[in-house]
């Protein structure tokens, strides 16, 4: 924004979140001077500013999005995260958060001091979890990201008994698309990832991976259930439901649903594995998915899934992922093997 008076740019730090009450309003005594300033401070000034509690207020932030959930994970007062962060901007002459509409979002040199910070803060997180560990504590948090069918199916039952062997260890837990998973892991935001993934980016390691079959789900009295061999095409003659594009296995069926000589399918397309399971429990409409995510239902016969049959249909890869190279704090560490040692023995329906 310029200066109509001087010319000169300037622009607001962290931009205000009306519903959080915590930032000074122009003209009072508190209130804060036109940041940031147009050039950074020398190196020696940022040294010091970066050892100071403005980059852990800065971190916070970054993490949650939000100044009130930053506050009340710091315990301090929102005003006070907000100053930290507007001093931190001032002493790098940059904006390091917009605001869209109600939501906060880094900036791009927001994104780029995250990354770098979160390399900092890593080591001494593991190095606190090591202690504590010493101690006999076995204290410590995992992040973990998850895909949605995942999420519904076998996760909660393998955070159950992990909760049960590691009583102290705490997991924070958010259900994103595959792509979602993966930028978190190269972002650092993530310790742990659960997706699907056939080709993962070279930042990434998948640690399990177990293909399984695309098929159609539906009721045992469903016509499609007597079918021996089903096939797309066969599906295609009856109202089916399928994934939206942000859900990975809608690349992979993509090609096949496109091949319909002309004729439009009956489709109902969701974002949601869930409503997928549900659609086909109302029995009007076959569902295009993989058998994770439904487990409980054809455990119980409530539906049934037929693999498809499909000349060049690929399988969908499921993956345990980690950053490669990234080494694990303890808590992290603990979580990974238990994940590990449960889905290499875990049977899959579908699985190849």
């Amino acid at each position: 924004m310029a200066d109509k008076a001087s010319g000169r740019r300037t622009s607001t730090p962290l931009p205000p979140d009306r519903s959080e009450g915590s930032v000074d309003t122009p003209g009072s005594a508190k209130a804060l001077p036109v940041r940031p300033r147009e050039n950074a401070l020398s190196p020696a000034h940022l040294a010091r500013v970066f050892h100071q509690p403005s980059l852990i207020y800065f971190n916070a932030v970054a993490e949650y999005l939000s100044v009130r959930e930053a506050a009340r994970r710091l315990n301090v007062a929102s005003s006070a995260v907000t100053r930290q962060v507007a001093q931190l901007e001032d002493a790098l002459g940059l904006s390091l958060f917009q605001r869209d509409g109600r939501r906060l979002k880094l900036s791009p040199a927001g994104e780029i001091l995250y990354r770098h910070a979160r390399r900092l803060t890593a080591p001494l997180e593991a190095a606190v979890s090591e202690l504590d560990l010493l101690r006999g504590l076995k204290t410590g948090s995992v992040r973990v990201a998850t895909v949605e069918s995942v999420g519904l199916s076998f996760l909660p039952e393998l955070i159950v008994a992990f909760g049960k062997r590691y009583p102290r260890l705490n997991l924070d837990v958010t259900v994103a698309s595959s792509a979602e998973v993966i930028a978190r892991l190269i972002d650092e935001r993530i310790d742990i990832g659960f997706g699907f993934v056939t080709q993962p980016p070279r930042q990434i390691e998948m640690a399990v991976r177990r293909d399984v079959r695309i098929g159609a789900v539906m009721r045992p009295d469903h016509p499609l259930a007597a079918q021996e061999r089903l096939t797309l095409d066969l599906c295609l003659a009856h109202p089916i439901a399928v994934a939206k594009p942000e859900i990975s296995i809608r690349d992979v069926i993509e090609p096949f649903l496109t091949r319909t000589g002309g004729r439009a399918p009956p489709l109902v397309e969701v974002d949601s594995i869930r409503m997928l399971v549900e659609l086909a429990l109302l029995g009007h409409y076959v569902s295009i998915m993989t058998p994770i995510g439904v487990q409980n239902e054809l455990k119980n016969g409530t539906l049934v899934f037929r693999p498809l049959e499909d000349f060049g249909l690929p399988t969908n890869r499921f993956g345990l992922m980690v950053r490669a190279g990234g080494g694990l704090h303890f808590a992290s560490a603990v979580f990974y093997e238990h994940a590990k040692g449960h889905f290499q023995a875990l049977e899959l329906p579908g699985a190849v």
